[in-house]
């Protein structure tokens, strides 16, 4: 592609090269970050049912093995769900000298989650993320023959209140739908997430809204990957989680 002199220019060689778009789980991303550039990273294995036509999408199932032995309990072989039902896109690079390229077009887009063998070991896993989440390391600081200097005002704060305030009527508390939400880590979320779900197995967006203080569409984004939303019935307008991830909260509650 042209461009004019002294402006950037986009490398488009490999713009029509096929790629896979992967929505993997915060601990293998976590996991894979660390991983040695050299070393491979995982092998996705591709299983054909000769016994289903090949226009049926179930005639073909992707999983993937971890290729390293990972610390703790991070699952080893996982599930991918594939989908072809997707929003048009490319991925781009951009090295360390700002040069731009085009790496691909996505034309498949997969779900990662853990094998049924595997959901014991990920069950696991999300207890003690669950566990260390709660943990909360407050540091107390002693200060010696300090004589209260810390505590006294600062020059020019005193007798800045008038008594004229004093009478007026007291500021109203802003409410706590007109604070501004501060995202938390991913990660820490979906831990906070499952110990909800370990209180009860349903919950309304807006209940869980109160019990993290977090931004509602955020919110949406771990419910649509962790839960089932239920448009009827009993339970209808609440989430409960997946499946798969229902039974590692069983097991928790279990214990």
């Amino acid at each position: 592609m042209e461009e004019d002199e002294g402006s950037s220019k986009v490398e488009t060689a490999k713009a029509e090269r096929s790629v896979w778009l992967m929505k993997c789980p915060v601990v293998v991303a976590k996991s894979w970050q660390a991983h040695p550039p050299s070393d491979p990273l995982a092998k996705v294995v591709l299983s054909l049912d000769p016994l289903r036509p090949p226009e049926d999408p179930s005639s073909l199932q992707f999983t993937m093995e971890m290729a390293s032995t990972e610390p703790g309990n991070i699952p080893k072989s996982y599930s991918l769900n594939m989908s072809k039902d997707i929003v048009p896109m490319s991925v781009f690079s951009e090295t360390s000298h700002g040069k731009v390229a085009v790496e691909g077009k996505v034309e498949h887009k997969f779900d990662m989650k853990p094998n049924s063998d595997s959901i014991e070991e990920y069950g696991k896993l999300c207890r003690e993320r669950t566990n260390k989440s709660m943990i909360r390391n407050r540091q107390i600081q002693v200060i010696n023959n300090d004589r209260g200097a810390h505590m006294r005002p600062l020059p020019g704060i005193i007798g800045l209140v008038s008594s004229a305030s004093k009478d007026k009527k007291k500021t109203q508390p802003v409410k706590q739908s007109d604070m501004k939400r501060t995202r938390r880590d991913r990660g820490e979320l979906e831990d906070i997430m499952f110990k909800l779900f370990e209180r009860q197995p349903n919950w309304a967006l807006k209940q869980l809204v109160q019990e993290t203080d977090q931004p509602a569409q955020f919110l949406k984004e771990i419910l649509n990957e962790l839960c089932v939303y239920n448009k009827r019935g009993a339970n209808q307008g609440t989430y409960e989680l997946k499946p798969e991830y229902k039974k590692s909260v069983e097991d928790t509650g279990a214990e």
